[in-house]
């Protein structure tokens, strides 16, 4: 029964195709003058007293996604990039040619208004319409009305009609581009250079990760879309440059949870002659900058917790961390008590280091605990081949990373910058690594860079998707990527016709 309904919504809008051709309507027009956005509109109509239109003229455009039909007048709901503006129009206000472009409108058309800002007798701010301009014709009709999309799959992998349907899921992505906005703002305002990177690279590098492989038809060889854009950056800081920030989108092949894309969006940025305490003082004023931009205050509150920002923040050791939540003083375990106490936490790793050890089992016990803004710093030396040895503790680094509501969105190094020990750094990584596919490859060109000389720096990189889950309240990483990566549909084959 559904699907005959289906068919004859899909015969209905054919029909007031082909009868808008014959009229010599066009059905897909060019272009339209709109000068005023529905937002605008409502404004000039809200200010009229009930039954009141204004000599003023406007001119709005966008798709019904209402309409009422009372005899020679129509109402219908005009959405546009803005919000929604309601329309009325009758055949006196229009004309006859104008009239019979209504009779043959369906929901899901895209209409241009010309008319007068006008308040109906219940108060409802519109547009009265003296003329009206076809746009283009919709041959499938939207999802319904009233009920949007329920469907989770059809909302990620249709988000044009999720944004049609909810007005809430384009609030978030108008506020993810300020959210970009007021980052790429602060960065310039402390005089960072914004840069861009390779995507395809003939080495990757920068992250533990397993990378995207793909072929360069020209080359003949392997190229992987990039990781991380660390090491070109630092390329920058060798060449000259002081200050250096990248948005990029980076490419990790790996799996999907709420938290977690394998396309994401990251920005990463490179201080010559600071070190992992000028990189947190940056990081925490960022982070209170955007907020305060965004919201007006310093609190938020995400899934009913209230979450501060207003610095300074909490810092705590890895060490001290583990002490604190876990009740456990790992420096006094041996490398047994480690392993066994990674057994009963079915906890796995490839290859056995104590650093990496430690480094788990803080994840296991610690992470979640972290709900205000927290930097963990001190991270044991194998964790990454990137960082500075912390001074006073060469088993230590120079690392931060920033934990809120319990999920990291801040990774942040005292930089390595002596090209031995990057070069043994890079080796180990390679010979026995942290997972298989996930180890840093020996970046040869990266090392000779850094044997011209690299400055003391500090870098960071944050997680740009996650920033606007936390402050647009979204539970799930797709709902802040406008087009997640999704499981590729398996297509439905069509039944083979039985041979008589």
């Amino acid at each position: 029964m559904a699907e005959k309904r289906k068919e004859m919504l899909l015969k209905s809008r054919e029909d007031s195709l082909k009868e808008l051709i014959s009229l010599g309507i066009e059905p897909y027009s060019y272009s339209f003058d709109k000068n005023h956005s529905s937002v605008q509109a409502k404004k000039l109509s809200e200010k009229l007293k009930e039954n009141e239109k204004s000599k003023e003229k406007l001119s709005v455009a966008g798709r019904i996604i209402l309409k009422r039909n009372f005899g020679k007048l129509f109402f219908f709901d005009l959405l546009d990039g803005f919000g929604k503006i309601q329309v009325l129009a009758s055949l006196d206000s229009v004309g006859k040619e104008n009239f019979k472009i209504l009779e043959l409108l369906d929901v899901g058309d895209f209409i241009g208004v010309q008319g007068n800002p006008y308040k109906t007798k219940k108060g409802e701010p519109s547009v009265f319409a003296s003329k009206l301009t076809f746009l283009t014709k919709a041959h499938i009709p939207l999802p319904d009305k009233w009920h949007g999309l329920k469907d989770i799959e059809a909302r990620y992998r249709k988000r044009y009609l999720d944004l049609i349907a909810n007005s809430k899921v384009r609030e978030i992505f108008f506020k993810r581009s300020k959210i970009i906005s007021f980052v790429k703002k602060f960065l310039e305002e402390k005089e960072f250079l914004e840069t861009d990177i390779p995507l395809l690279q003939p080495n990757y590098g920068g992250a533990n990760a397993r990378p995207f492989i793909t072929e360069s038809h020209a080359w003949k060889s392997n190229f992987y879309l990039s990781i991380s854009p660390e090491l070109y950056l630092k390329r920058l800081i060798v060449g000259g440059f002081e200050k250096v920030y990248t948005i990029c989108k980076n490419f990790r092949n790996e799996g999907v949870d709420k938290t977690h894309n394998p396309e994401f969006t990251m920005m990463e940025c490179y201080a010559a002659y600071w070190d992992y305490n000028d990189v947190m003082k940056l990081t925490e004023e960022l982070f209170e900058f955007v907020v305060k931009e965004l919201t007006g205050k310093t609190k938020i509150t995400y899934q009913d917790k209230e979450i501060d920002f207003k610095t300074p923040w909490k810092k705590i050791t890895v060490y001290d961390a583990l002490k604190k939540y876990a009740d456990l003083d790992v420096e006094k375990l041996s490398d047994s008590d480690l392993k066994k106490l990674l057994k009963e936490n079915q906890l796995e790793l490839d290859t056995f280091k104590r650093g990496l050890a430690i480094a788990e089992l803080f994840d296991h016990f610690c992470e979640e605990k972290l709900i205000q803004p927290t930097f963990v710093i001190d991270y044991p030396k194998e964790t990454t081949p990137l960082c500075k040895p912390k001074r006073g503790n060469k088993d230590l680094i120079e690392r931060f990373e920033l934990f809120i509501n319990g999920w990291e969105f801040a990774n942040a190094y005292s930089e390595l910058n002596n090209p031995e020990l990057q070069e043994k750094f890079f080796k180990e990584q390679a010979d026995q690594g942290r997972a298989k596919g996930e180890n840093h490859p020996v970046d040869e060109d990266y090392v000779e860079a850094l044997k011209y000389g690299m400055p003391p720096a500090g870098g960071l990189g944050i997680g740009i998707d996650r920033v606007v889950m936390l402050l647009t309240n979204s539970a799930t990483i797709k709902d802040v990527i406008l087009f997640p990566q999704m499981k590729p549909e398996e297509k439905k084959s069509k039944p083979k016709k039985k041979k008589n």
